[in-house]
């Protein structure tokens, strides 16, 4: 059965068309003109702005004119998350949906969902004739996983709207008034190469089968992380097997937890079997330490080709202590609500190659001051080490506004719905909604989604029945939205 059968169809087929066109984080424009078209076709108003949002206006429908206007907002980028083992090019491959059980994942890949649902509801709210709204705009963003940075560039003026729905959140039934906000650290150290000593044979250290996940959804869960475990077993295989190491890297996105690390190793070849005892040892430590959490840990060591040179020794080791050192996870949990996590550093990328050796983090926090210490005290470990440390990319959280006039509505109209009040709630990870609400400081903000799982990780899947669900809420949100005053 294809997806696009699913219920609700019109919202399904929308986002089976989606899954089939490329649209990595900053790759969009195949589906930004996908948009464009869209929009162009049903005869509405539509505009690209210039960094390369889509703006789609809609009116009221007939009687509904003197209701508050209504943004519809989401992101058009997706997370390009594959398993090792899986042949695909986000730049040019479709996704690859499939039904198991009550759930939609894609085929070793991300599915994209995180947030595709979110725009293949606006599209079908847009196309639809026989629903009842006041004016309605939908702003889809581009690059909203590394950057944000459509949210940044918008403009003021470009939309007229009241109220701004995001549609990015991960649990139905569950409304989002505030998020954290994020900062970017990056430490770099350089390294000369040296030739491979003399009597020293390859060895190539893998490290697969971690959840991973979206590190601020899951950040809390306490699932391993790759980097973490790589530079466990380094520092030991330099200390105790005299190990050099030629390379090593792990994690692809700031915003994914690591679940995959990699190493090329060069060892002297009488210590061999030190050095895979040394793994085997670390390897069932990690297994028994993160077996609530993980249950597909898989770690090698084997001989390869020796490496045609090595990283300088005293580099190699300030870096592998400095990663070891790094503050990784959650590092304080909210007073203000509870289970919420206030501030977290996910370890995401270490690469090294070609004379340098890159540390990409990203720290997030609903405390802005809280981000900044940790940001300090990230920067203090790499820069004692000796590498260069640098801190972009900062944007602002979301504080919640527990007077909101939507947030009411919503809460009365999923009580009369479902018979039960939906759960309001803050987010540990980066919503647009406030680097948005810095531009137009009018808007009255509300977050909320079908129930996603494992975002930003080739588990990613959204629950079927709460699409339907999800749909009907804000088609029904859509009449009861309140009148201008």
């Amino acid at each position: 059965m294809s997806i696009a059968n699913l219920n609700p169809t019109r919202v399904w087929k929308n986002f089976y068309s989606l899954t089939q066109i490329p649209r990595p984080s900053k790759k969009e424009e195949k589906a930004v003109l996908f948009l464009q078209n869209f929009g162009k076709n049903l005869g509405l108003k539509t505009v690209i702005d210039e960094i390369g949002n889509v703006i789609i206006s809609k009116p009221a429908t007939p009687g509904m004119e003197n209701r508050k206007g209504i943004i519809l907002q989401a992101h058009i980028d997706m997370v390009p998350q594959k398993n090792s083992d899986k042949v695909h090019n986000f730049e040019t491959d479709p996704i690859i949906p499939r039904i198991v059980d009550e759930w939609v994942y894609a085929t070793g890949t991300t599915l994209g969902a995180d947030n595709g649902m979110g725009v293949a509801v606006a599209m079908a709210i847009l196309e639809a004739k026989d629903l009842v709204h006041g004016p309605v705009e939908v702003l889809i963003t581009i690059d909203e996983e590394t950057g944000m940075t459509g949210a940044r560039n918008l403009k003021a003026g470009y939309l007229n709207g009241d109220i701004l729905i995001n549609l990015d959140s991960e649990d139905e039934g569950e409304l989002y008034v505030g998020c954290a906000g994020g900062l970017d650290a990056t430490a770099t150290f350089k390294y000369k190469s040296e030739p491979i000593p003399a009597g020293f044979v390859g060895m190539k250290l893998v490290i697969k089968g971690m959840k991973g996940g979206h590190s601020g959804m899951d950040i809390v869960l306490g699932r391993g992380n790759a980097n973490k475990s790589l530079v466990r077993i380094l520092l030991p295989l330099i200390k105790e097997a005299d190990a050099r190491v030629s390379y090593f890297e792990g994690g692809s996105l700031r915003n994914a937890i690591p679940r995959e690390a990699f190493a090329t190793l060069a060892v002297p070849a009488g210590k061999v079997a030190v050095a895979k005892a040394i793994v085997e040892k670390n390897f069932n430590e990690i297994v028994n330490e993160l077996a609530a959490q993980e249950s597909g840990i898989n770690i090698t060591i084997e001989e390869c080709a020796a490496p045609s040179d090595v990283i300088d020794a005293e580099t190699a080791l300030k870096a592998v202590l400095a990663i070891y050192a790094c503050p990784n996870g959650v590092e304080r949990m909210s007073d203000a609500m509870e289970g919420l996590v206030e501030t977290s550093n996910n370890l995401a990328i270490v690469k090294a190659e070609a004379g340098k050796i890159e540390i990409k983090c990203l720290l997030r926090s609903s405390v802005d001051s809280a981000k900044d210490m940790l940001a300090s005290s990230l920067s203090a470990v790499f820069e004692l080490a000796g590498a260069d440390v640098k801190l972009t990319g900062g944007y602002p959280g979301w504080k919640p506004d527990m007077d909101s006039a939507i947030l009411s509505t919503m809460k009365d109209v999923y009580k009369n719905m479902y018979g039960k009040e939906p759960e309001v709630k803050a987010i540990h990870a980066g919503l647009e909604c406030g680097i948005l609400g810095g531009t137009y400081s009018n808007w009255d903000m509300i977050s909320c989604g079908p129930t996603i799982r494992s975002p930003h990780s080739p588990d990613e899947r959204v629950n079927i029945k709460t699409v339907d669900k999800w749909w009907n809420y804000v088609v029904e949100v859509l009449k009861q939205v309140p009148v201008k005053k």
